[in-house]
C-alpha cells in the first residue's frame, strides 16, 4: 500500500507541475493541430487547471470542428494517434496512452439535448495560452459549460465544483453573472453564494 500510495503522489505531483503523460498529450495535439493549421482549443479539466483550479485529470478534453477532426485523422491516425475505437470522435495518443475526449463545435454539454449554451467554433471562441504553452478556452465560455453541463447531466456533478472553483480561484464578483448566458445565471448565482463560504469557518 505504501509503494502504491507513493506512485499515487508522484503522479499527483507530475500533473501539478505540469509534467505529466497527460500535458504531454495537450502539448502533442497542439503541434500536430498546429501543423495542421486547425483551430482548436483545451477545455475540460485541463482549461479549469488553467484558469487556476489545480485538480487532476486522465485525459484531455479539446474543441474542435468536424471538419477539424476529420482533418486532424487523415493526417495522423496510425501515426502516434489512434482512435478509441473505429469510427469513434474519441482518440488515444499511442505514444503515452492518454485518452482524448474531442468535443464539436455546436455540441451541447451535459445531458447532449439542445440548450443555449453549446461549444463553440474554436476559430470564433475566445482562447488563451495556457502556461504550458497550448490554447484554452476563456474563463467565461468555459464557465458557461460546466455550468450548463452541470444542471443537466446529474451524473457530472464535478462541473458544478469546477464552477465553485472557478469563482473562487478568481474572485469572481457577484456581478459577473451579467457577462453569462442568461440560460446559466440562476445555478452561477447559487454557486457563487456556495463560494463565499468558509470552509475553514
Amino acid at each position: 500500500m505504501k509503494v502504491q500510495l507513493e506512485e499515487v503522489f508522484e503522479r499527483v505531483g507530475a500533473f501539478l507541475m505540469g509534467q505529466s503523460p497527460i500535458h504531454e498529450t495537450a502539448r502533442r495535439l497542439a503541434e500536430a493541430l498546429g501543423e495542421l493549421q486547425v483551430p482548436f482549443a483545451v477545455v475540460g479539466a485541463m482549461a479549469v487547471n488553467a484558469h487556476g483550479h489545480q485538480r487532476t485529470t486522465g485525459y484531455v478534453d479539446v474543441l474542435l470542428t468536424r471538419e477539424g477532426l476529420e482533418t486532424f485523422k487523415k493526417r495522423w491516425l496510425g501515426r502516434g494517434w489512434v482512435e478509441k475505437f473505429a469510427g469513434s470522435k474519441g482518440l488515444k495518443d499511442a505514444v503515452t496512452g492518454t485518452p482524448v475526449d474531442v468535443r464539436l463545435a455546436g455540441e451541447f454539454p451535459g445531458d447532449g439535448a439542445p440548450k443555449p449554451v453549446a461549444f463553440p467554433d474554436p476559430a470564433q471562441a475566445e482562447v488563451e495560452l495556457s502556461r504550458s504553452g497550448f490554447p484554452v478556452l476563456a474563463l467565461r465560455p468555459l464557465l458557461e459549460l460546466e455550468l450548463a453541463s452541470g444542471m443537466t447531466a446529474p451524473h457530472r456533478p464535478r462541473d458544478l465544483d469546477d464552477a465553485i472553483q472557478l469563482i473562487r480561484a478568481n474572485a469572481l464578483p457577484r456581478d459577473y453573472v451579467e457577462r453569462l448566458d442568461p440560460y446559466v445565471r440562476e445555478k452561477f448565482l447559487a454557486l457563487w453564494d456556495a463560494a463565499q463560504i468558509d470552509e475553514d469557518s
